[in-house]
């Protein structure tokens, strides 16, 4: 089942402005979705980047957001748990929540949103990383959609 991702911060393959990033504010884009599975119990979300010299870059980690939610406003709270919205992991700067694009200098790299339904709510606790995220996730996926943009400097 494919989720529709889209942002009205960039459009897919478009550039990720700068407010999004290490060089600007360094606030979560806007997210929106539809199209959920039925049965979905909550969603999870990991933004990351497979260019990254050292490998793929964690920048975001979000679950058990209610699937009663059609997106994410710009600027989530980099807090460990925020009301109404759900728990954040701990991305690849060792923060909590949204740690926008900061390339090294040279061509683009690629930045990908994911949402992913699941049929539960995770048993995680706050600042949970990727890989931990991603082993409660299996199995339980009921479908998920994806928003990439790319960033240079």
């Amino acid at each position: 089942m494919s989720i529709q991702l889209t942002s009205t911060a960039f459009k897919e393959g478009e550039a990720i402005p700068k407010k999004y990033t290490c060089d600007g504010q360094d606030v979560s884009p806007s997210l929106s979705w539809t199209d959920l599975p039925a049965g979905a119990k909550s969603l999870a979300l990991i933004a990351d980047d497979p260019d990254a010299p050292a490998g793929t870059w964690v920048h975001w980690v979000l679950f058990n957001i209610p699937v009663s939610l059609r997106g994410l406003p710009e600027g989530v709270a980099k807090t460990a748990t925020v009301p109404g919205v759900g728990v954040q992991g701990n991305n690849d700067f060792r923060k909590t929540g949204y740690g926008g694009p900061c390339p090294p200098r040279g061509k683009p790299h690629r930045y990908f949103f994911k949402v992913y339904a699941l049929d539960s709510v995770l048993q995680l606790n706050p600042g949970a990383g990727k890989a931990d995220l991603e082993k409660a996730m299996k199995g339980h996926i009921l479908g998920q959609g994806q928003l990439m943009g790319k960033y240079s400097r």
